[in-house]
């Protein structure tokens, strides 16, 4: 099978046939990618964000929709024929010893879930099932962006009725958090991002205000719409001077949520902490503390209803073979989310 792997960190992803294990293991799930998203964890794999990577050469990607192929002993979650969701939080079911293949001499890798390649072998408790008429390429999203967007909302943050959120960084999973906001009534929902084609995916996803920060003061900007701070502000970018600024322009009362992966490996940051004493709060978030097989089911059945509708996120789609043109588009801010179609 065709397969994306890290060979190096901070080069480019080698494209590579490489073979199957013959047998699947207890736990193992063997599942078809029909369509795989680029999340900007694996940016920071690649980029060594952690550190050194001990695992190389490996598979990445830990958001898919496919169909299950085949079932390893002890599976009884799935079953062959099942359109499913890969994801990267564990749910339901068995967590499997992790795949390896074979690239030639070499061994290749890879996670309890992996999504870069025409066919992976995952654990039985990352994937969950899905209605058979779902789009398989907005399933890909409920692997990484609506899940952790929607937990940062209700799970993190439990943001109320009424009050006011600022989002730093407007792409996959903060078109999420504004989708996810729309539903509270809150307000006002202020958007943040260094991009107007993004800015503007916001105020069509339910952001009331927009601020592009390339041009305009933010602090002020944000003291103007919400004096005193807002009671949530969510940063999605890890660049440590907006996760400052996103704590420093939260109310006293109000929470503050760490979702982006600092930028270096052991990156500090600085704040004036007195009013964590008190009733502020700062908190860092782990893929929203979502449980998938609960939660991907019922976020579906409020998309069916008509109650938030995620499509406009997937700007741009890409083969297997251009993912490397995908990664570069993405660090240059041209895409929200893009899907690697197998």
């Amino acid at each position: 099978m065709k397969a994306a792997i890290l060979v190096e960190q901070r080069q480019p992803l080698v494209i590579a046939d490489i073979e199957m294990p013959a047998e699947l293991l207890y736990g193992q799930v063997l599942v078809k990618i029909h369509y795989s998203g680029i999340c900007g964890s694996q940016l920071g794999e690649i980029d060594g964000v952690k550190g050194p990577d001990k695992f190389l050469p490996h598979l990445l990607g830990h958001e898919a929709g496919g169909i299950v192929e085949r079932c390893g002993p002890g599976v009884t979650k799935v079953k062959p024929g099942d359109r499913v969701v890969l994801h990267w939080r564990p749910g339901e079911g068995i967590q499997a010893p992790t795949a390896k293949y074979q690239w030639g001499p070499r061994t290749v890798n890879a996670g309890w879930v992996t999504t870069f390649s025409e066919l992976a072998i995952v654990s039985e408790n990352r994937v969950t099932v899905i209605p058979n008429e779902f789009d398989l390429e907005i399933a890909a999203l409920y692997g990484c962006a609506i899940t952790t967007g929607f937990g940062v909302v209700f799970n993190d943050a439990r943001l109320q009725l009424g009050e006011s959120i600022a989002v730093f960084g407007v792409g996959g999973v903060g078109l999420s958090v504004i989708l996810a906001t729309k539903l509270t009534s809150a307000y006002p929902i202020i958007a943040i991002d260094l991009y107007d084609h993004k800015l503007q995916k916001a105020i069509d996803f339910g952001a009331t205000h927009i601020i592009n920060s390339t041009r305009e003061d933010v602090r002020k900007a944000i003291t103007a719409l919400s004096p005193g701070g807002v009671d949530v502000a969510v940063d999605n970018t890890g660049i440590r001077e907006v996760r400052e600024l996103a704590y420093d322009i939260t109310h006293k009362r109000g929470r503050t949520i760490l979702v982006g992966v600092p930028k270096s490996p052991g990156e500090k940051m600085s704040i004036e902490s007195l009013p964590l004493h008190f009733t502020k709060t700062i908190t860092g978030s782990h893929g929203g503390g979502i449980d998938p097989g609960y939660h991907i089911p019922r976020l579906i059945r409020l998309q069916q209803q008509g109650r938030f509708d995620p499509k406009g996120m997937i700007t741009h789609s890409f083969t297997l073979d251009e993912i490397n043109q995908a990664i570069e588009a993405m660090r240059r801010g041209e895409v929200i989310r893009c899907t690697i179609k197998m």
